[in-house]
């Protein structure tokens, strides 16, 4: 039995466009047209043996095939790329200082520092989980070669990740008690100043003229979401690392304002090229087109 070699470019096609939902996203993160990425799937079909996705509604689905060889093509993929990322920095040696977001540091830290130790044995990573004042003040002292962090606007912002929907959020258990009508202050969970998110909510209160309390100052992202979980007072952050005692709010239902979404960067050190840090990068945009939902991914991350 002769056995069939599937097409690599073919593959990345087609995992590209499961996570993007679209084909014609995934053209686009790829540099090519969308019957380009089409003629693709048609050849992984006909090396499959089988049809991989079906329409749905306005949309594709996976077919069972599909949804099998979606898996192995994951697999395939994050060992080619690990082998490639390998051999072209066989010659890395030293270290690398890494600064990240705590809303990071269980979903994708993992991931990233495995795969980059395996690709790259010599290197020595040391990581970091802060929040965004203490990570951008680090970068700037040269203590951090990288950081994962929101954007606060400022000059040391470098290359855009993702954009990330902000969210009102309560406890899963018990639906708040509060409402715009009553006139009441709304009860906040928050973390210590200066916090990036905590002004965004504030500002945004304001703006709409809505009273608010601070019901509950934390500093660490973990007892934010104890107090919230307990019913303590509402939180704003995104959906990322969300524990299951933690819901959303309808902001419509509580006549609380609308959120932005906030921008996700990779910051750099200004002490020169870092080839290391280069390919600590690539590792850390590959695990989040894996990680986040496809519409928060910026085309700069492609």
């Amino acid at each position: 039995m002769r056995l069939t070699n599937l097409d690599m470019d073919a593959l990345r096609s087609f995992v590209w466009g499961i996570d993007a939902g679209s084909f014609a996203r995934a053209a686009d993160r790829l540099g090519r047209s969308t019957s380009a990425v089409s003629a693709q799937l048609k050849k992984l079909e006909e090396q499959a043996g089988m049809p991989l996705v079906r329409k749905s509604g306005r949309g594709l689905a996976l077919t069972d095939g599909g949804e099998q060889l979606l898996s192995y093509a994951r697999r395939l993929l994050a060992l080619n790329d690990e082998a490639v990322s390998a051999l072209r920095g066989a010659e890395l040696e030293g270290w690398a200082r890494l600064g990240i977001q705590e809303d990071f540091g269980e979903t994708v830290l993992p991931r990233v520092l495995g795969r980059f130790a395996r690709a790259h044995p010599k290197v020595r990573v040391e990581g970091r989980i802060a929040r965004n004042a203490e990570l951008m003040e680090k970068i700037a002292s040269g203590q951090l070669d990288l950081a994962l962090a929101w954007d606060d606007g400022g000059a040391l912002a470098d290359e855009r990740i993702a954009a990330a929907p902000l969210c009102w959020l309560g406890s899963a258990a018990e639906a708040p008690a509060w409402r715009r009508e009553s006139g009441e202050p709304l009860p906040l969970v928050v973390l210590e100043a200066p916090c990036l998110l905590r002004t965004i909510a504030c500002e945004h209160l304001d703006r709409q003229g809505i009273p608010w309390r601070v019901a509950f100052v934390t500093p660490s992202l973990g007892g934010l979401w104890a107090a919230t979980a307990a019913g303590l007072g509402v939180a704003v952050r995104t959906s990322l690392g969300r524990p299951a005692s933690v819901g959303l709010l309808d902001e419509r239902h509580y006549g609380l304002p609308s959120l932005p979404s906030l921008g996700l960067r990779l910051i750099r050190s200004d002490k020169g090229a870092n080839p290391i840090a280069d390919h600590l990068a690539a590792i850390i945009r590959d695990a989040f087109w894996e990680t986040l939902p496809a519409e928060w991914m910026t085309r700069e991350a492609a």
